[in-house]
Formats: structure tokens, C-alpha cells, sequence
């Protein structure tokens, strides 16, 4: 939202809010929100760490509404919200195709190894030939079978692949034929695995030292969920041992990727920047939910 700005002025102004656009890449730490948050009658929260400590400033203030831009919400303490009596909400269900079309370019990407072959061209020159797989008569583990699962599985299976969908509260699909199994049961069968789940307790470190006996050699490992689903390490280990082929992360457990991190030392690798849901059509028409939802909230006689 903050790189499209400038284009929702007009929707703003429509319903009579004027916005202050946060001077910031990814997220403000708790102490810049704490300066800025409690100076705004709303709160478009977007990666920022909207804490306990950040809310109770904030309600000492002028802050009276707060919409979570997008889906993920392991980073607003919603419980904090209900104890000052202040609303808040996120934007459901709006970005499942975006990402899932960045599941799929990663699970392709690693099947055919086609980030590598590109890399090697433009960097040594090189003219490299690897032989990948085929996703037609593969099994793919698909952790979480919300929006962004269920559309990661609608465009798994044309590919000819067999989906197998973890997740307690699954509900079926129109068009969408897959399998389901209690984790971790069945994972050994896996040629992929595919995290698209929230970050909840449950699902914190949900790949983990002990899980990586139980995959198949060579799994291939997509992370479009969030960062701290995979403990690194584990998956660093299993890298190193081959159990794991390669894996293609969106999500990291510290962003951005640290410069020391042994995950770069993995050419097989494809890295993203937390980036799944960036299209630009997908921007805008979240951008305009949350101004609506902030409008209600606080009306329109702001000036």
C-alpha cells in the first residue's frame, strides 16, 4: 500500500480521512509506532508489531479503529484491542490467488530448477543442463487448506499432481479434489511440501529436527506461509544431508534474510522477500477494502 500511495488520495479524501503514509520498507519498530501511532484516530497495521505496549500508547492518545492490511494477523495482539475497547479488523481472503500463484512458480521453479539455471547464466556464465522432475505424478504435502491453500491445490492439480491437504478445520472445495491426513501423518510420501497454513501455537515450527526422519529423500521444501512455520536450522540441516532437495522460502524466521545466513550457501535455493501477495491489482483492491472498513469505523467527518 505505502509503494501505491499516492493513488488512494481520492479515496481517502472520498471519505473525508486524510493518511499519513509511514517512512518505512517493511515494518517501524515498537518504539516508532509508540511516537506516531497515538497521534492518528486510525491505524492501517500492516507487518508493524502492534503489541500490547503499542495499542495502550496508542489509546492514551487519539486512536480510536485499527484494520489489518491483508490476512496474516500473528503480529496484532487482538486481545489488547478488546481490553481498550478499540475495533479492529483485517481483510480476509483477499490475497489466496496472488500467493498461491507464488506456490506454484516456486514448486515449478524447484522441480525444473530453472531459478538456478538463470542464475548460472547471468552470474558465471555458465550453460548448465540439471535434470529435474516432472510435478505430473508427484504428491504434494499442502500444509493449511485456507484461501491460499485451496488455490495453491486448484492450480496443483491441472499440473497432474496429487495434493494431500493438512489442515484440523479442512472443508471441501467445489472442483478442488484432494486428500486429507492428520499431521504428520502420510508425510513420507511427499515429493513436495508446501506451507500456505497461518502462524498460530499450533503451527509454530511445524518443520522441525524431528519431522525431517520422516520425509522422503529429496523432498522439495515451499515456504509462502510464514517464516517461523520452518525452524531454519532443521531445514538447514536436512540441506546439508540431501534429505531435503531444496527449498523455496517467501518467509524467513528473521526478515530480511540475515547476510550470514547458511540458507545462502544453497545454489538449489530460490529466496523471495516475503513478497507473495505484491501484485499491484491485489494492492489496490485490499488498499480501498481497508480505507472502507476504516471509514466505517471512524465515520466521515474527519477532516
Amino acid at each position: 500500500m505505502l509503494g501505491l500511495f499516492d493513488e488512494f488520495a481520492a479515496d481517502f479524501e472520498a471519505a473525508g480521512l486524510s493518511a499519513t503514509p509511514a517512512k518505512v520498507t517493511q515494518v517501524l519498530s515498537e518504539d516508532e509506532l509508540v511516537a506516531l501511532v497515538p497521534n492518528h484516530d486510525g491505524w492501517i497495521i500492516g507487518d508493524d508489531p502492534a503489541s500490547r505496549r503499542v495499542i495502550e500508547a496508542a489509546a492514551k492518545g487519539r486512536l480510536r479503529a485499527a484494520v489489518k492490511w491483508g490476512v496474516g494477523v500473528d503480529n496484532v495482539d487482538f486481545a489488547a484491542f478488546k481490553d481498550l475497547g478499540l475495533p479492529v479488523e483485517n481483510t480476509p481472503g483477499v490475497f489466496g490467488g496472488e500467493v498461491a500463484d507464488v506456490a506454484l512458480t516456486y514448486a515449478l521453479g524447484l522441480a525444473r530448477e530453472t531459478y538456478f539455471i538463470d542464475r548460472e547464466i547471468r552470474v558465471n556464465n555458465g550453460w548448465p543442463k540439471p535434470s529435474g522432475i516432472s510435478i505430473a505424478g508427484r504428491t504434494v504435502a499442502l500444509v493449511g487448506f485456507g484461501d491460499i491453500g485451496s488455490q495453491t491445490a486448484k492450480r496443483l492439480i491441472p499440473c497432474g499432481a496429487r495434493v494431500i491437504a493438512y489442515d484440523p478445520f479442512y472443508k471441501p472445495v467445489d472442483g478442488v479434489a484432494v486428500e486429507t491426513a492428520q499431521w504428520p501423518a502420510r508425510i513420507g510420501e511427499a515429493d513436495f511440501l508446501i506451507f500456505t497454513c497461518p502462524l498460530t501455537p499450533q503451527t509454530r515450527g511445524m518443520f522441525n529436527h524431528d519431522l525431517v526422519p520422516m520425509l522422503k529423500d529429496g523432498v522439495r521444501v515451499v515456504n509462502v506461509a510464514r517464516g517461523p512455520v520452518v525452524v531454519e536450522s532443521a531445514l538447514i540441516e536436512a540441506l546439508r544431508s540431501g534429505k531435503v532437495h531444496s527449498a523455496a522460502l517467501d518467509v524467513f524466521e528473521v526478515e530480511p534474510l540475515p547476510a550470514t545466513s547458511p540458507l545462502r550457501g544453497f545454489d538449489s535455493c530460490i529466496f523471495g522477500s516475503h513478497n507473495g501477495s505484491n501484485s499491484a491489482d491485489a494492492v489496490r483492491r485490499v488498499s480501498r477494502i481497508a480505507i472502507g472498513k476504516m471509514a466505517r469505523f471512524l465515520g466521515t467527518t474527519l477532516a
